[in-house]
């Protein structure tokens, strides 16, 4: 429930703010880039720990994490610069996927398992 409200209050306040933000082609790919790296990680998390919340932050961290990356290396390129909106996309992405997946995980537990990503 906790989940659904954050998320609730982050799509009130920022998507409206940033409402032409994944309209660009290149932000798209930081979105669906974000979410890779974000279930990639709670997948990841939720198999070792078997912990949600740990699972979830781990889904958000690790899309900062590589949006951040990867806005430091292309503003070492001639010509380029740190996009604030790109890792903004790639944010979203992560954190989109991690709602997701703890909303999902966390279903599944009331039934009495949770949800495992077998690599």
């Amino acid at each position: 429930m906790k989940s659904l409200i954050l998320f609730s209050f982050l799509l009130l306040t920022c998507i409206p703010s940033n409402a032409q933000l994944l309209t660009e082609p290149d932000k798209k790919e930081h979105f669906m880039a974000g979410a890779f790296f974000g279930g990639l990680a709670y997948a990841i998390v939720l198999d070792k720990t078997e912990d949600n919340r740990k699972a979830f932050l781990a889904s958000l961290a690790s899309a900062v994490l590589f949006g951040t990356i990867k806005e430091t290396f292309d503003s070492r390129q001639k010509g380029n610069y740190f996009d604030t909106r790109d890792l903004l996309a790639t944010t979203y992405g992560g954190l989109s996927i991690g709602v997701t997946f703890d909303l999902i995980a966390r279903k599944g537990e009331k039934k009495g398992k949770i949800i495992r990503f077998k690599f």
